[in-house]
């Protein structure tokens, strides 16, 4: 692309995204803070399942220091079902090194930007040029696929030689005097009109500097990566309840020990609060778990009632939960664990998956009274 179309290219593009750009709550600030929740927030993660956690996460963590200074309980509590849970942990671990190490202040150079938990090259590129003009290109899935189109590129995007040379491609396209609208820009246009199927190229603003387009295959480039196959996991659940309506939720590892769930279980359950879980679907097996690593016997049991199966999929696992309702009359002491209303459960820090077999007991309960 010549100089004089490169300068209309970016003319348009920045023309289109003044107009036609979605109104985002993160794009009403320049606050380094709200930008680096909203990216980190955006990973892998639908816009539209982002908003409300967004908007609850900053209206109890309106800046670095009350994020520093929460117990991380609380912070996945707020981050509870926008899944990856690590990004959780490592937004809270930066905002301790922000405030140890910079006073508080959202760095403003890459290099120390890069030294944060969770932060990589894109996200310190978006945060660094929206916040503060940086000169700094992005590049995520929906600018590489842009970028692809307009230059008719085949094959893997993926491979490290090619994403190089994506981002000197997007270096070069920077629009230098806007560098935080131009990288939103590209990005919006990703994901808006240049979308992996059926991209709009009659809307597109810059359609007639797409080589893609004027060759017809928009609609082949990239090239479609293959999906991994699916797998089934099968795992049983145990919900205790006492005759206080409270059941037990087991603790995440802490790190230097392992959880308290069975060891092959994905770490997708581990990871949270969760209840006694198991590889296997059995009764027998899910109280060889509670013998095993509870010393709780089946003697102790008043009753044991298995609920009909939960289904949840994780990225390629399609999981299949069989709950059992145990009804003790004490519940077992174990490390870590505390009582909790069986109602109260979704106030903890847990997964879509455990709140899923929550509320498959519950309606159980519901229609026993019946």
């Amino acid at each position: 692309m010549k100089d004089g179309q490169l300068k209309e290219f970016r003319e348009s593009l920045l023309a289109w995204f003044a107009q036609f750009q979605r109104d985002l709550p993160w794009r009403r600030t320049h606050d380094p803070y709200r930008i680096w929740i909203s990216e980190i927030m955006l990973q892998q993660t639908r816009v539209a399942a982002v908003i409300p956690y967004y908007e609850k996460f900053l209206e109890r963590f309106p800046n670095v220091l009350a994020l520093a200074e929460a117990s991380q309980d609380e912070v996945l509590r707020l981050w509870s079902g926008l899944g990856y849970y690590s990004r959780a942990r490592n937004l809270q671990k930066a905002a301790c090194q922000i405030v140890a190490e910079h006073g508080g202040e959202f760095p403003r150079t890459k290099e120390a930007v890069l030294q944060l938990a969770g932060i990589g090259e894109y996200t310190a590129a978006a945060i660094l040029s929206i916040a503060f003009g940086e000169e700094l290109a992005v590049l995520d899935g929906n600018v590489a696929r842009v970028l692809a189109r307009i230059d008719a590129q085949r094959g893997d995007l993926r491979k490290p030689r090619r994403w190089r040379e994506l981002q000197a491609r997007a270096n070069q396209m920077l629009a230098r005097n806007a560098p935080g609208d131009w990288n939103q820009a590209m990005m919006e246009l990703g994901a808006t009109l240049c979308t992996p199927r059926s991209p709009q190229c009659l809307l597109c603003p810059v359609h007639k500097f797409c080589k893609a387009r004027q060759l017809g295959i928009a609609g082949e480039v990239p090239e479609k990566q293959r999906k991994r196959a699916a797998v089934s996991v099968h795992l049983g659940a145990a919900v205790f309840l006492d005759g206080g309506g409270n059941s037990l939720l087991l603790p995440p590892p802490n790190g230097l020990t392992g959880g308290n769930t069975d060891d092959d279980v994905p770490s997708l359950v581990a990871k949270l609060w969760h209840f006694p879980t198991v590889a296997g679907d059995s009764e027998a097996k899910l109280l060889n778990l509670l013998s095993r690593r509870f010393q709780w016997k089946p003697a102790q049991i008043h009753e044991m009632k298995a609920l009909p199966k939960v289904r949840h999929s994780v990225t390629y696992r399609k999981l299949t939960i069989s709950p059992f309702l145990l009804r003790v009359r004490a519940l077992p002491q174990i490390s870590g664990a505390s009582p909790i209303a069986l109602r109260d459960i979704v106030e903890r820090p847990i997964s879509n998956l455990t709140r899923k077999v929550a509320r498959a007991v519950i309606s159980q309960l519901k229609s026993e009274k019946k």
